[in-house]
């Protein structure tokens, strides 16, 4: 019996959307957190205005500085949110403008060359390139 233990490029990507799936599937519902966000900050804040000493109440400036802290938080939570949806409409993009093009994709220590026959959608877009698909970051070049 002969067992295959390397996975070539195509099923280690095919693999990797598989097990990314998974994960969504199984975290709908649960909030996994390892750092702390706007939601958890508002909330500290919240605690802190709530339980301070009525004696020696919070200064303006502080106060008004960690309301500054929350608002450039926020703002860079936006932003990156926003980033995320335009590395995606990119990575998307440029794999469909490899549709019917020549390509040279790197599979394991050698090179195929062929045309790409359909590309696949979602968050990581793969080329079919005589008959097996590959991720797009496998793509080492591109011709006419």
């Amino acid at each position: 019996m002969d067992l295959k233990t390397v996975l070539s490029p195509a099923e280690l990507s095919q693999l990797k959307q598989k097990v990314n799936m998974l994960n969504k599937t199984l975290s709908k519902g649960k909030e996994i957190k390892t750092n702390l966000g706007k939601d958890d900050f508002l909330k500290l804040l919240m605690t802190q205005l709530t339980h301070q000493d009525p004696t020696e109440p919070m200064k303006d400036r502080d106060f008004i500085a960690q309301m500054a802290q929350f608002s450039t938080l926020e703002q860079i939570t936006n932003m990156n949110d926003e980033i995320s949806k335009v590395f995606n409409l990119v990575s998307t993009s440029q794999a469909y403008s490899l549709l019917g093009k020549t390509v040279s994709v790197k599979s394991g220590n050698n090179t195929l060359n062929g045309m790409v026959e359909e590309i696949t959608g979602g968050e990581f877009p793969q080329v079919l390139v005589g008959g097996k698909y590959y991720d797009i970051t496998d793509i080492e070049r591109v011709k006419k």
